[in-house]
């Protein structure tokens, strides 16, 4: 590594590591109590299994990791969220630096990212969407060596099959990227004939399959629970032909609004908008496989089923758009001359907290408000008027209960919704409201 690229490379950690502290101090100041989602994989993670009601168990199992590490300590839960940020942004550096062949623009793909929210104000509450960010990058960086490598290297289809699972355990929509980049083997090996089939392939889907069996099997034991809840929240039960019109169109409609900032830093980057498509180009067809693809594929679901695409949902999927976009425009971008859109990353970058600051503070009536700690003493002390002995399991919803499971001192499990059967089976238990605690 000459000494420009390793200047670049110490920027991109003083940035990631930026990033990371404010990302991770600002909610721990502003918020009183954790979002919604982390309290749930919280409560998901108190009595681990290969699936829950709503998805998939990697988001409760690291929730979980870090809990054992840290116990119940707010800052904890916003800095593993930033963890995986970091290690995304890391991958696509990495990636970057290596299909630009060149580390300033490899830099400045990451830094376009600054721009879309879903990298900094939503990334305090650490969620299944959140979750796939570091396998997303994974997957892309090993499965851009296989594409470009002259001789198949074992480990790096044994690590985009390892990736792959946990992505998928992460949500399901992480097969979106997957079935975009089999397509576009699929195009080269068996369509245009430019690329040779090798079994080493195989290992990749092995890994994948061999992961998911755990759950799978959990699937097929709980009826299919968690894609029963995905279908719900599109709301496909309830469509029409007109959904298939209105849906895609809001969706669109959506994504541009979400990617109007990213388009005005690429503006001030290269003034001059001009660019060509050339298929032929091995790796912008690369990038149009990993970018567009996706994004495309899910566009068409709704297209043909009337279902509704949540703005959260596409969190991953824009995760390389700087390194599109660098790739497109690498031409016309003067490094020299590139003060315009360093001011608007800087603006950009400290905009972002300020608001989630303003948002967090001057908004009294949000989840982050609910006095959990204090709900949870006042358990304790009830319980503790009539019982000697620790709190084993706590049932309710994911966000009560969750709460408790958290905060008291025994960090009870989650047992799910309160049921009978459950309370017959306990020694000992107190209700309140619709949440009951006791001991096995």
């Amino acid at each position: 590594m000459n000494v420009l690229n390793r200047n670049i490379t110490n920027i991109f950690f003083i940035f990631a590591l930026l990033h990371t502290i404010i990302w991770t101090l600002v909610p721990t100041i502003t918020n009183n109590n954790l979002p919604l989602d982390v309290i749930e994989a919280l409560a998901w993670g108190s009595n681990l299994d290969w699936g829950f009601n709503k998805h998939p168990p990697a988001s409760a199992f690291f929730s979980e990791l870090f809990f054992q590490i840290f116990g119940a300590q707010d800052w904890a839960f916003y800095f593993m969220s930033q963890i995986f940020i970091l290690v995304s942004f890391y991958f696509i550096f990495k990636f970057s630096c290596e299909l630009l062949k060149d580390a300033r623009l490899g830099l400045i793909s990451v830094l376009l990212l600054e721009s879309i929210y879903f990298y900094n104000f939503t990334t305090p509450e650490f969620n299944v969407n959140v979750c796939q960010l570091p396998f997303w990058s994974l997957v892309v960086y090993y499965s851009w060596k296989i594409y470009q490598a002259k001789k198949i290297q074992f480990v790096d289809c044994f690590l985009i099959g390892l990736f792959a699972a946990f992505g998928f355990l992460s949500k399901y929509l992480f097969i979106y990227l997957l079935i975009s980049i089999v397509l576009l083997f699929i195009y080269l090996i068996f369509i245009k004939k430019i690329k040779k089939f090798d079994f080493k392939y195989l290992i990749t889907i092995e890994v994948f399959i061999v992961l998911l069996v755990p759950h799978l099997v959990w699937l097929f034991n709980n009826d299919f629970i968690t894609f029963h809840y995905g279908l719900k929240r599109t709301g496909l039960e309830g469509s029409n032909i007109l959904d298939q019109l209105k849906y895609p169109i809001i969706f669109l409609g959506k994504q541009i609004g979400i990617l109007v900032p990213f388009f005005c830093l690429v503006y001030l980057l290269v003034k001059k908008i001009k660019f060509k498509i050339n298929l032929k180009d091995k790796k912008l067809l690369f990038l149009i496989s990993i970018n567009v693809l996706p994004i495309a594929l899910m566009f068409f679901t709704s297209v043909i089923t009337g279902s509704k695409i949540r703005t959260m949902w596409m969190t991953p999927f824009y995760l390389f758009f700087g390194v599109l976009f660098v790739y497109l425009f690498q031409s016309q971008i003067n490094i020299k001359k590139i003060n315009s859109f360093l001011y608007g990353f800087l603006f950009l970058f400290i905009l972002s907290p300020i608001l989630y600051s303003y948002e967090s503070i001057t908004n009294t009536d949000k989840r982050t408000d609910y006095p959990g700690k204090e709900i949870a003493a006042k358990v304790q002390n009830v319980w503790d008027q009539d019982f000697d002995k620790e709190i084993e399991f706590v049932t309710g919803n994911e966000w009560k209960a969750g709460n408790l499971s958290y905060h008291l001192k025994s960090r009870p499990k989650w047992e799910g919704f309160t049921n009978n059967e459950t309370l017959k089976k306990s020694s000992q238990f107190i209700c309140v409201d619709d949440v009951c605690l006791g001991r096995y």
